[in-house]
């Protein structure tokens, strides 16, 4: 019982850190929807939360491809991989805002199409680390989809109250969660 306990926290963490890049777009949907209604809110988090949960079951699809290549060494692969997104993350958002990047349409399909797809290329690299670590991919990805979609539907909501207060620390936030799980993949694999 507690493996699957484990791998829902894991899955948890990974979901609420792999959806900042995505809130912190949700908070600036919000903004310039102003007063945004349920189904507005439900379509934005719906595109990044189908996404987050596509794109790690494709990173895991070509993972597995080369996992018996890398399996002396997969914690190391994990904790580089989860280590760049989240250095890039954090990077990302000392230096540019999200919430500078306003369209004129948050809820066109093409926009919601390409802003889902950027904000979930990450969930990609994170799913060829499910590969390595044989991690259940369809338990851990849905999860994180449906972590998503709830941590954006409220970013909508907070976006249109709170204006610009979360925008970049969002996104440092979670940069700093992805970093924190490459090192406790790691240390479980190193130490314990």
């Amino acid at each position: 019982m507690s493996y699957y306990l484990n791998v829902v926290f894991q899955a948890v963490m990974l979901g609420i850190g792999l959806a900042m890049d995505a809130f912190s777009v949700s908070v600036s949907d919000g903004i310039i929807l102003g007063k945004p209604k349920i189904s507005e809110a439900v379509k934005i988090a719906l595109f990044f939360g189908v996404f987050q949960f596509i794109m790690p079951v494709l990173g895991y699809l070509a993972g597995t491809t080369f996992a018996s290549v890398i399996e002396a060494f997969d914690h190391w692969v994990a904790f580089a991989l989860l280590g760049l997104i989240g250095g890039k993350m954090i990077y990302e958002a000392i230096s540019e805002s999200d919430l500078d990047k306003k369209t004129d349409n948050p809820l066109g399909f093409k926009t919601l199409l390409i802003l889902a797809i950027a904000t979930s290329i990450d969930a990609l690299a994170v799913g060829v680390t499910f590969a390595t670590v044989a991690s259940p991919v369809l338990i851990s990805s849905a999860i994180i989809g449906v972590v998503t979609f709830f941590v954006c539907t409220l970013g909508v909501y907070l976006g249109s109250r709170c204006g610009d207060i979360f925008g970049n620390k969002a996104e440092i936030a979670g940069g700093v969660i992805l970093i924190v799980i490459g090192l406790k993949i790691l240390i479980e694999h190193t130490l314990l």
